[in-house]
Order: structure tokens, then sequence, then C-alpha cells
């Protein structure tokens, strides 16, 4: 005959645990150690990866703010280099017509005003441009300069004539033009 089965007594009820229990307890603190451990050296691998890709973004970002700083100054240096070279026909039309001794004239003011033919020409190569306003132009600050207002047969506040050009580059006033207003009535 086979031997009943006993049941298991229970543990006795004095609030210590039982050996087993300790053994699971120290069981599951050690799973749970390694488990931090190793949750802790993936976070360290991962941190020295952030540490790296920043020191590696702050080197791009040195590199690119040189490079551009490099260009700024190649462009300021090639853009006067530029200009310059535009207005050396004109120095040398300058001196091909001072070296002429016996020029009449009429050859000094043709070779004058063929001189100046090519020096606007090279200050509109490279975005020079007159402000010469007819009469009866409205008045604008921003190109013009009033010198003085005069009585006058047109509008108030209208261009009546222009004592000096002004000029733009590149759409910005590098002098204005010096002009009378016709004042009110």
């Amino acid at each position: 005959m086979s031997d009943p089965i006993q049941p298991e007594s229970p543990a006795p009820l004095t609030g210590e645990p039982s050996p087993e229990e300790l053994e699971a307890a120290a069981a599951a603190s050690e799973d749970a150690l390694s488990q931090t451990l190793a949750e802790l050296a993936t976070l360290k691998a991962k941190s020295a990866e952030l540490a790296d890709q920043y020191l590696r973004a702050q080197a791009d970002v040195q590199n690119a703010r040189r490079r551009a700083e490099d260009e700024i100054a190649k462009a300021r240096k090639f853009a006067l280099e530029s200009f310059a070279e535009s207005l050396l026909p004109v120095l040398d039309s300058l001196e091909a017509g001072l070296a002429i001794q016996s020029a009449t004239p009429e050859q000094i003011r043709e070779g004058a005003e063929a001189t100046l033919r090519q020096l606007r020409s090279a200050l509109e190569r490279n975005k020079v441009l007159e402000i010469n306003p007819p009469a009866g132009t409205k008045f604008d600050p921003h190109q013009h300069q009033a010198i003085s207002m005069v009585p006058a047969d047109q509008e108030a506040n209208t261009v009546v004539s222009v004592l000096q050009k002004g000029y733009l580059i590149a759409e910005r006033v590098l002098r204005p033009a010096l002009v009378t207003v016709a004042a009110p009535k």
C-alpha cells in the first residue's frame, strides 16, 4: 500500500521567515542587483557615447564657424579686387590722355567723355547707380537731401533742381542727392 500524502505543515507563525524564504529573497535580491549593475553599465556606455557625440558636434560647429569667417573675409577681399579691376581701364585712359602733349581742346574733351563713359560703365557693373531725380519728382528723404526750399511753380515737397547727384550701391544709399525742394505755397 502506498504512503498517504501528508500535507505540508504550515510554517510556524513565529514571524520569522523560513530558511527557504530567506534563500529565495537573497536570490531575488542578487538578481535585482545584477540587473541594476547591467543597467548601470548600459547607461554609462550610453553616456560616454553621448559625450563623444557632443564633443564632435562642438568641433563641427567651430569648424563651420571658422570656414564661414574665412569665406566672408575672402568675399570682401575679392569684391574689392573686382571693383578695382573694373576701374583699371579708366586709369589707363586717363594716363594715356595726359601723355599726349599736343592735344587740342576738342581731343581732350572727347577723351574725357570717353573716360567718363568707361567710369560709369565700371560703376554700373559693380551696382553703383546714380540718383538724379528729374524736376517735379516727389522728395524722398531716403535718397535725397534737401539743401533749401525755394518758391516754385510746382507741387510742394517736390524736387526743383539737383545740386549734386547721389549714388546707390546695391540698392543702398551711398550718398544722397543734394536737391532744392519746392516750398509750400
